[in-house]
């Protein structure tokens, strides 16, 4: 008995300690608070996002919220090897991009957190300057990943590639360019991406592989990566 109830004490401490937290805690460290895109990331953010990008019904409203403007899309039909489901067309969010941007409504809700806290605040903290636009190579695309058999998650619009930045005052911040010569533009760059990573499943950059070497690939699907 003596043995049961240590053992009792040792499992029921910490789920004490876990519900205190989450019941203390701010909104955006407790994974199970309500999606609310305009709270700066924290302990819980990623486990949102990714409840957002599983459940339509949270996902679409968050979005609604913060003024995003899309045109929802039509799901695939069942048994494509390629097709959006969820999904929408980015119409308007804080800040432009260079190219028209189908994607999963989860995407979308990540895509606008990092952009939000992460890549706009960023620009003008380091580089002094605020974004004009967003320099993309697209989202949804039917493709297998580079060199393999394999689906990408482009080809399910759960992924965005993301090879620069425009800033208002004329510059290029490009990925190809200034990714790891030093100074503030690398700086940025090293930012955003590691800000990526802190939201959506898997950040592939320059360092990962040379078909990533002039962009950075984000992406709400199944695996977990920071690269």
């Amino acid at each position: 008995m003596p043995h049961l109830r240590a053992w009792l004490l040792l499992l029921t401490v910490p789920t004490l300690c876990v519900a205190l937290f989450l019941l203390s805690a701010p909104p955006r460290h407790n994974p199970f608070a309500p999606v609310d895109l305009t709270d700066r990331p924290g302990l819980g953010t990623g486990h949102q996002l990714a409840r957002a990008a599983r459940h339509p019904q949270v996902c679409f409203p968050a979005l609604d919220k913060v003024g995003v403007l899309y045109t929802p899309l039509d799901d695939a039909p069942k048994g494509e090897k390629c097709g959006l489901y969820n999904a929408l067309t980015l119409d308007r969010t804080l800040t432009p991009y260079s190219a028209t941007l189908r994607m999963t409504c989860g995407e979308a809700a990540a895509l606008y957190v990092w952009e939000r806290h992460v890549a706009r605040p960023a620009a003008v903290d380091i580089l002094g300057s605020p974004l004009a636009r967003i320099e993309t190579y697209g989202s949804f695309s039917c493709r297998n990943i580079a060199g393999s058999g394999r689906r990408s998650e482009h080809a399910r619009g759960n992924a965005v590639d993301i090879s620069g930045f425009r800033l208002e005052d004329g510059r290029l911040i490009d990925v190809k360019t200034f990714w790891g010569k030093g100074g503030k533009e690398a700086k940025f760059l090293k930012r955003v991406h590691s800000g990526a990573c802190d939201l959506f499943s898997v950040t592939l950059g320059p360092e990962y592989n040379a078909a990533h070497r002039d962009h950075f690939h984000m992406d709400m699907g199944p695996g977990s990566a920071c690269k």
